[in-house]
């Protein structure tokens, strides 16, 4: 439920508001062919995958970076008594707030809230109801919103034409209502913390967040990778993906970027431990989930050389 890392002096953390074998795989990836899950059926069985039920594990992931004096939540999950079309997201009723809490993050230690996009999944706990109204979750916190995005959501409830229940109404517009929005775009840095780069594809304005502390990395990818098959299979696209053609060209150039680095991939979808590294095989790639704790995996190159890694002890070693 509680998952942390070191990332250099940063403590990330990751916070799943619920996950479990929920979609079908060919609904949500319609090129999808089951040939590629059976030939990695090592990889996924059991817990990226359920044959038996023919189910894809899907997360709702919520980010948390602590560094320097802050507490940076990165994108807010579905949220509790929110309308929403999707059943299992339909007026949730969950504990998310003591977790939060459990973890560092109470609304009042909250700094920051920063969104890679603004899908329903993504924004939810941005607000909570108080009586008949939605307000702030974290008052005393910026909210750094992708503002391509909003302008792309914004023309969508315009035309009302909204199809997630409403969530641009009750989990963004509350926020900027109470002058607590920040905008960003590619090339900014956020919280003093994070450095923004574009990610367009899955929705106009999705960004990706860059974490570097003391000669590490994680990047927060958002919905660039979907589900553990995305890495496989970079080509197919989601039924969410509002830019196919954007989404597909983002995934390729993000993978090989990331590949066979010590980059920790944390996306918001993938089941637990819900972050990764990739590295190429044979034509492709492929993802190595980690556990929780600070230790990298073996593959993981160290990044002053194999000989000082040998001189770390486990309470030493960071991502």
């Amino acid at each position: 439920m509680i998952t942390s890392w070191r990332i250099g002096a940063a403590t990330v953390t990751a916070l799943s508001e619920y996950y479990g074998p929920v979609h079908v795989p060919d609904r949500l990836f319609p090129d999808l062919d089951r040939a590629v899950l059976r030939e990695h059926r090592d990889l996924l069985e059991g817990r990226f995958w359920y044959e038996a039920i023919d189910r894809l594990v899907i997360s709702v992931t919520l980010w948390i970076v602590t560094l320097a004096g802050r507490t940076i939540l990165i994108d807010t999950g579905i949220g509790n008594g929110k309308t929403r079309r999707t059943p299992r997201a339909n007026m949730m009723n969950t504990v998310v707030p003591d977790w939060l809490a459990a973890a560092g993050a109470a609304p009042d230690q909250v700094t920051d809230v920063v969104m890679t996009h603004l899908h329903a999944d993504h924004v939810g706990w941005n607000t909570v109801r108080d009586g008949d109204h939605w307000v702030p979750t974290f008052p005393g916190a910026t909210y750094h919103v992708p503002r391509a995005d909003f302008e792309h959501w914004a023309e969508i409830d315009r035309r009302g034409e909204a199809v997630d229940g409403g969530s641009f109404r009750d989990s963004v517009l509350p926020v900027l209502e109470a002058g607590l929005v920040r905008w960003t775009q590619a090339g900014d840095r956020v919280a003093d913390t994070l450095d923004a780069v574009s990610a367009r594809g899955h929705t106009p304005g999705q960004l990706a967040m860059w974490l570097r502390s003391e000669g590490r990395a994680a990047v927060f990818c958002g919905d660039i990778l979907h589900h553990p098959v995305h890495v496989l299979r970079p080509e197919w696209n989601s039924v969410v993906d509002v830019e196919p053609d954007h989404a597909a060209a983002t995934r390729q150039a993000f993978l090989a970027e990331v590949a066979d680095r010590d980059v920790l991939v944390a996306p918001c979808h993938f089941a637990p431990p819900h972050a990764a590294f990739v590295r190429r095989e044979a034509d492709g790639y492929v993802f190595d989930p980690i556990g929780n704790g600070t230790a990298l995996p073996a593959h993981a190159r160290p990044a002053q050389g194999a000989s000082a890694r040998k001189d770390l002890s486990a309470s030493e070693k960071a991502i």
